[in-house]
């Protein structure tokens, strides 16, 4: 009797724990679709006005799946980590969001001509959301959590690198300007794709406490 209440117990669990784990990715989903839109403007494929409208809808469907992830984290008896490093991780993810969204705005509101020098950047970007999606499916029992989430952390410490290099760049003369207010707007841009770097690393972070709290 004992034994089929525990095999039926691991069985509710097991369901619930994979059940989180495809929320929360269906939220790193949505911050790679921002991503992947905010890489489109930049190579020309989309169209300002088109990424804007795009973005507002991304980013709502975003908040829904924020939401979404927080109701199955509340109904979840035991969840792979503890649940304040869950939250952590999904506000962080949020927090891509929101700041992918004020990259793209900000290629608008600043009227910037050559969006060409930040490419490279932003494909940092799109890897690291990426390599925080596999961080997130290590959540699942047997995987290899603090591998992939130091592959996370990597990513992330990949585009804050990047960011840290254009931005010298640009101070330094090795990037030209033809005036002060255009190295102003890159400057702004850069450290809005620097600032996703910090977010992504902050969600790394989430998921190797959880685990090392859980002597994963």
């Amino acid at each position: 009797m004992r034994t089929r209440i525990a095999t039926t117990l691991r069985s509710i669990i097991g369901r619930a724990d994979a059940d989180l784990i495809r929320a929360l990715r269906a939220q790193v989903a949505v911050a790679a679709s921002g991503a992947e839109l905010a890489c489109a403007l930049l190579d020309g494929t989309v169209g300002m006005e088109a990424a804007r409208a795009r973005m507002e809808a991304i980013e709502h469907d975003g908040d829904d799946r924020r939401a979404a992830l927080l109701a199955v984290l509340g109904a979840t008896l035991s969840p792979p980590v503890d649940r304040e490093d869950l939250n952590r991780v999904s506000r962080s993810i949020d927090d891509v969001l929101d700041t992918l969204r004020d990259f793209v705005r900000e290629t608008d509101l600043y009227q910037v001509g050559d969006l060409s020098r930040y490419r490279d950047l932003a494909a940092l970007v799109l890897a690291g959301i990426r390599t925080l999606d596999e961080a997130v499916a290590a959540l699942a029992p047997g995987a290899e959590l603090r591998t992939a989430t130091l592959a996370a952390r990597k990513a992330a410490g990949a585009v804050v690198r990047a960011y840290q290099y254009a931005l010298a760049a640009l101070l330094t003369g090795g990037t030209p300007e033809h005036d002060a207010a255009e190295a102003m707007k890159a400057r702004e841009l850069y450290r809005r794709l620097g600032d996703v770097g910090l977010r992504l690393g902050d969600a790394a972070d989430g998921l190797a406490d959880g685990a090392m709290k859980r002597g994963r």
